[in-house]
């Protein structure tokens, strides 16, 4: 396979705009770098925080390097010319073709230097996103040292569930995990638990160490998506916002405002405090977790607008509508595409989670094809995430 060698103007080009973002709107302090002035094949993996994180890396030394994106994000985006230039490797996310693994492995046979986010997706909760176990293999396959670049604050500072920028103190520490001779003698096991105590993260656990005021951080307009459930009355998709900075229940009354921390406080008294946004989004998941196990929840159903890559326009438009249904080991898009009749079963077994936005859409990934699900009531595309990272487990015990 032929390696792709990112255009070195577009690609400084690219770090310039990097080095402005990173500076004025992450404000991004490098703790170490350890492979600024590294020669020879290398690879970078990443933890993801938040939509732009690949901004803090990509200017952190002058070498050019090779990021793997998702399809969505290439097909998507009127710069697709730009990342071309940039070398940049597309894929569908939690899915790896022979074609895919020949591309990256090109990269690090040509002696340069490859980038991965392995989990895939930023987190919504400011929990890191389990990494698919196929990702071990795959490093250790790759016979190269290999770097983290473990990125902390971004997901404050750009969160999942919000809308724009809130400028703030972002860390990064870039340092080596293995060896390439490492790699050749450890078991899948050891490769496995030390990755994922290096990459794994809870944002909000960090910020009590780091203590960082960002811009309006204590206005959480959005995160009701993502807390649906009331962990005091446990009624679902009854949270609302209320100036800004409260959310509460409108059936029981709970409350809880945030403050410039971004830490919840229980003021009112009623329940109890639920400081983290992860330990609440926890909590709703063990308890959808418990009902799934009980057969009290087995199915998730939803009407949704259909919607596809227009390639010409670059961007998603909407083709259709229908129904989308997920169960214990599929999806079911049932509906009309260009007036068509569709009736897509996707099995779910390889499936950990979805790429989403709390609110508006799921994506389900058929072959080539994405399906953007903008869901008619947007309240329930978190709970389509919660039982379909419920059922992987569940799945995966049961195997």
């Amino acid at each position: 396979m032929r390696y792709k060698r990112p255009n070195l103007f577009y690609y400084r080009l690219t770090q310039g705009v990097s080095w402005f973002v990173s500076t004025f709107i992450f404000k991004r302090k490098i703790l170490r770098n350890e492979i600024n002035g590294k020669k020879g094949p290398f690879v970078v993996i990443a933890n993801h925080q938040a939509a732009f994180d690949f901004v803090n890396l990509i200017g952190i030394t002058k070498r050019p390097m090779t990021f793997v994106v998702s399809n969505s994000f290439y097909h998507s985006l009127p710069v697709k010319e730009i990342i071309d230039k940039l070398g940049m490797i597309p894929k569908q996310q939690f899915q790896t073709s022979f074609e895919d693994i020949k591309k990256m492995k090109a990269v690090i046979e040509n002696g340069e230097v490859l980038v991965l986010y392995p989990a895939g997706l930023m987190c919504e909760d400011g929990i890191s996103t389990p990494i698919p176990t196929a990702t071990y293999k795959f490093l250790k396959m790759l016979k190269a040292d290999i770097y983290i670049a473990k990125t902390s604050g971004t997901y404050f500072a750009m969160p999942k569930w919000s809308s724009g920028m809130r400028p703030g103190k972002t860390y990064m520490d870039v340092y080596k995990l293995f060896s390439k001779e490492e790699l050749t003698s450890l078991d899948l096991k050891t490769i496995q638990r030390r990755t994922d105590e290096a990459i794994l993260f809870d944002a909000y656990r960090e910020q009590e160490t780091l203590k960082v005021k960002y811009k309006d951080n204590d206005n959480i307009e959005g995160l009701e998506n993502v807390l649906y459930m009331c962990p005091h009355c446990k009624t679902e998709f009854s949270m609302k916002i209320k100036d800004k900075h409260t959310i509460y229940c409108n059936h029981c009354g709970y409350e809880e405002t945030s403050d410039e921390y971004a830490f919840l406080h229980n003021h009112r008294g009623l329940g109890r405090e639920m400081r983290y946004v992860s330990d609440w989004s926890k909590f709703i998941h063990e308890e959808l977790k418990t009902k799934i196990e009980q057969g009290i929840e087995k199915t998730i159903c939803a009407a949704t607008k259909i919607h596809m890559i227009d390639y010409a326009k670059k961007r998603f438009v909407e083709v259709g509508h229908g129904t989308v249904s997920l169960c214990r080991d599929h999806f079911q898009l049932d509906g009309f595409i260009n007036d068509n009749k569709v009736n897509l079963v996707i099995p779910t077994t390889n499936i950990p989670t979805l790429p989403f936005t709390p609110g508006k859409h799921l994506e389900l990934q058929h072959g080539d094809q994405i399906y953007r699900c903008v869901l008619n009531d947007g309240k329930l595309v978190m709970k389509f995430i919660n039982m379909i990272k419920i059922f992987f487990e569940l799945n995966r015990i049961s195997a």
